[in-house]
């Protein structure tokens, strides 16, 4: 293009509005063209030029994409893809400080010394480039643009600690998906922005990042050339990067670049440290906040007039050096090395003496290595295209075209491979966007265009997928934006709140879906607060109000409701009153739950009156004045204490000296003093006796291991460390390694008895009938038996066999006058008869026929009435 028109440098930091300015002043002329740095951004600003002008008025040229309608006035292009056979009236180049850059610059330095608008030419750019351009383009008018906002360092932030809108900037697709992770355990989620992207996957990411569905924005250096977000804060995970030869720092003013994406118009913004990522020294900093950066001195140049009559002339031309002081030629340019791969082909040196196969070859070359692959193997591939172009076809094949497209259309994978699949198709696509490489352009293209948009659509799902939890970013904003969050329960009691499922409510306990990191489980909880508690409470009036046939106390010592547990016994002072604790409402409203804690404590109450009648009444008559006196007091305490059963030996020097008037209380109690333990009858039915254990256990502690036989089990093995006392509150005595029901224990007692006065001896044989009582073998019955106290008997003469007799009792000393120390209770009939001095006390009146001393005459009547 010859040099027509104003040329006005408009330089400045990032945040300038220079890209506004161009875009509006292209839209105010018949025509126009705009060089882009980076598909993406071409693809932004050919969007807002459709949006204002029409589909019909604007173009969009990037390697692997081309849309010109006929009628096409403005394009929008990368930089290496501007068509020089146009002669716009307006012509604008972007970020023109990348013509310092080793890779690329030597196009941008083409365009900047060749590329004119017939009316007006812009160039856009850091004010570092102005010396250059003074050199350069001394007849360009320099405008200085200053930023809207402010830029601010604000020190280094861990990464669950950054403020929302920020963007965190790594230099690796490794480094972005590892922090991506990070976030999105701690934070909910972020977006994924990088320049390997396809323009419709990096347009859906940023719309997630730009509705605020997620607060963060994970991406490499590509958000530095001119993409707009509305960012508050930059932070930087890394300040080196690999630079396609080397790894290296970041200059200041690439650190400016990125940093200024941060605030947006009057907006001020932010940047700092984040991760591993050393410090900033102060130097640096100042420089970034005050946009103070060392000029560019050097241009990256390659000879743009290159002779095609041969190879040898080609190379030559290519390797011309710069001509002015400043510009430097490029080196180990990508298309400059394959080249050289391809010319010691002596296949290729001969196509190349074919009518346009130098060109030809050259284009090739200059395919870009969208895969990233090593030099050799991007040669082979230039190689291959470069024979089928060559070939009397003159293009590549179809078949060989659909081949290619179709081992990398497939959307399923994760990030990786999709990612990956995208970039050989960018490579078909460049291909089907090179004038003559394809028998039908057309077509190609809106195949790749397909392809390209699907895997873009996978990848985009498989980003969000990956990195962002979509239940937990919805809570968040829901919680921080929204006064009523729409929330359910529904019948199988699973609770959602704005459509996300957050936990299950069983009964009146909420257990949260604690799927995802802790910032997941705090949104869950945050909202099940506004989603549970209405219907918690509306549970817990329901409770309140329950009628006994839909409560349950099971065995397991829980309240059931509705089929849930609801309520749980716990130790209280009183024995046969236990508490009751809620599972669950803590969500309730705190008069809502006494409620129901007291529906729940009058249900047990109500059971225990119905099952422990009997135990309860004797509790009652123990009080004072209640019905029991003297011995018959204190025995009937003991037993209450115990569960309403004892072994009869702990109460046998008590038994020894009761009377008979004090014996009658006992039994118009329902105590029955047996031959081996002294019980409640009516404790021994199978609920009374479960509820029973299940009240001993709760005040004892152990109700998850207390002592469950079956119910209408007479004999089970009895279970080691199980005390006498808890044995018998069960309605057990242990015999060996059997526990045996007490009222069947003394069934077995009275058929023995009746058996030993059959024979003179007073000794007895094992029958059927005990067996049968007892439910057990011979075996077993015997271990019973032994336990009682018989012994086998030597078989005499003439003697059934297997007789047993009692075991003779070795005899003792006497128990003394005083009774058995009880504990110091008010109810107690023993705390009443400590008081008194039993030296000093009359003995106690005796009846006509009372001649005997009372312990004698108190045994011979206990021989006399034999159990009761």
């Amino acid at each position: 293009m010859r040099t027509q028109g104003e040329i006005t440098a408009v330089l400045g930091p990032t945040n300038t509005g220079k890209t506004h300015l161009a875009l509006t002043r292209m839209l105010g002329r018949s025509s126009g063209v705009m060089g882009l740095p980076l598909r993406l951004l071409a693809r932004e600003l050919y969007d807002r030029v459709v949006k204002a002008r029409g589909p019909g008025s604007a173009a969009l040229i990037t390697g692997e994409e081309k849309i010109v309608p006929k009628s096409a006035r403005y394009f929008l292009c990368t930089v290496e893809a501007m068509p020089l056979d146009l002669k716009p009236a307006f012509l604008a180049i972007d970020e023109i400080q990348l013509a310092a850059d080793p890779d690329r610059g030597h196009v941008f330095t083409d365009r900047l010394l060749h590329a004119r608008g017939s009316e007006e030419t812009m160039l856009l750019g850091a004010s570092t480039m102005a010396p250059m351009l003074s050199r350069l383009v001394p007849d360009a008018q320099r405008v200085e643009r200053e930023r809207f906002s402010t830029l601010t360092y604000s020190g280094p932030k861990k990464l669950g600690k950054l403020p929302r809108r920020s963007a965190i900037v790594a230099f690796s697709a490794e480094d972005v998906y590892a922090i991506a992770e990070l976030i999105r355990r701690q934070r909910g989620g972020a977006a994924v922005v990088m320049g390997a992207l396809s323009p419709r996957t990096r347009n859906a990411q940023v719309e997630l990042y730009q509705s605020g569905e997620v607060d963060y924005l994970i991406a490499t250096d590509a958000i530095g050339m001119g993409l707009n977000m509305d960012v508050d804060h930059v932070a930087f995970a890394a300040f080196s990067k690999f630079d396609g030869h080397r790894r290296r720092r970041l200059r200041p003013d690439e650190i400016g670049q990125i940093a200024g994406r941060a605030g947006r118009f009057r907006s001020d913004g932010t940047f700092g440290e984040t991760g591993d990522a050393r410090a900033l020294d102060a130097e640096t900093i100042q420089a970034v906040e005050n946009h103070e950066f060392a000029p560019v001195t050097k241009l990256t140049w390659r000879n743009g007039a290159l002779d095609f009559s041969s190879l040898e002339a080609l190379r030559n031309s290519l390797a011309r050096p710069s001509p002015a002081k400043g510009l430097e030629r490029v080196r180990g340019a990508l298309d400059e090395q394959v080249l050289e791969t391809l010319s010691s082909d002596g296949e290729v040196r001969g196509w190349t003496r074919a009518q346009g196969g130098l060109t030809t070859l050259w284009d090739v070359c200059r395919i870009p290595d969208f895969r990233k692959t090593t030099v050799d193997e991007h040669a082979r591939l230039a190689r291959q295209i470069y024979a089928y172009l060559m070939s009397r076809e003159g293009v590549l094949p179809d078949a060989w075209l659909d081949g290619q497209l179709a081992r990398v259309a497939g959307t399923a994978g994760d990030v990786a491979v999709l990612s990956q699949r995208l970039a050989h198709v960018r490579t078909w696509a460049y291909a089907a966007n090179r004038p003559g490489w394809t028998r039908d352009p057309a077509h190609w293209q809106a195949r790749t265009r397909e392809v390209e948009d699907a895997l873009s659509d996978a990848l985009h799902e498989a980003l969000m997928t990956r990195f962002i939890d979509r239940r937990t970013s919805a809570l968040v904003r829901g919680l921080r934006e929204k006064a009523d969050l729409a929330a359910g329960v529904d019948h199988r009691g699973e609770v959602t709140v704005e459509g996300h499922f957050v936990g299950r409510l069983k009964g009146l306990r909420f257990a949260a879906d604690n799927a995802g990191g802790p910032l997941a489980q705090r949104a869950v909880t945050g909202a099940a607060l506004k989603a549970v508690r209405p219907e918690i409470n509306r549970r817990l009036g329901a409770l309140a109000r329950a009628e006994a046939a839909d409560l349950e106390l099971d065995s397991d010592g829980y309240l059931v409701w509705q089929g849930e547990r609801t309520g749980k016994l716990a130790r209280s002072a009183d024995r046969l009153n236990p508490d009751v604790v809620l599972v669950g409402g803590e969500l309730g409203a705190p008069e809502a739950v006494t409620r129901a804690v007291q529906r729940l404590q009058r249900h047990v109450a109500d059971e225990a009156a119905t099952h422990l009648e009997g135990l309860l009444a004797l509790k009652l008559r123990t009080g004072a004045a209640c019905g029991l006196d003297g011995l018959a007091r204190g025995i009937g305490w003991r037993l209450v204490e115990a569960g309403g059963a004892m072994p009869r030996h702990e109460l046998a020097a008590d038994i020894a000296q009761l009377s008979a008037h004090e014996r009658r209380q006992l039994r118009s109690a329902g105590v029955r003093i047996g031959e081996h333990a002294v019980f409640l009858p009516a404790m021994l039915k199978p609920r009374a006796a479960s509820l029973n254990t299940l009240f001993h256990a709760v005040h004892s502690g152990d109700a998850d291991g207390r002592f469950r036989p079956a119910p209408g089990r007479v004999c089970v093995t009895a279970p080691p460390g199980r005390s006498a006392n808890e044995m018998a509150s069960a309605g057990y005595l242990v015999c060996g390694s059997l526990a045996v029901r007490i009222d069947m224990l003394e069934r077995l007692a009275d058929a023995i008895r009746e058996a030993r006065k059959a024979h003179p001896r007073g000794w007895f044989a094992l029958d059927d009938s005990m067996m049968a009582l007892m439910g057990l073998p011979a075996s077993g019955l015997e271990e019973v038996v032994r336990a009682l106290g018989y012994t086998r008997v030597q078989k005499a003469r003439g003697e059934a066999p297997d007789l047993w007799a009692a075991r003779r009792k070795t005899r003792r000393k006497p128990a003394g006058t005083t009774r058995p120390a009880a504990p110091a209770d008010a109810f107690s009939p023993f705390a009443r008869l400590a008081e008194l001095d039993l030296s000093q006390t009359a003995a106690r009146p005796r009846t006509r026929s009372s001649r005997k001393p009372r312990r004698q005459q108190a045994a011979s009547r206990a021989k006399r009435a034999g159990p009761s």
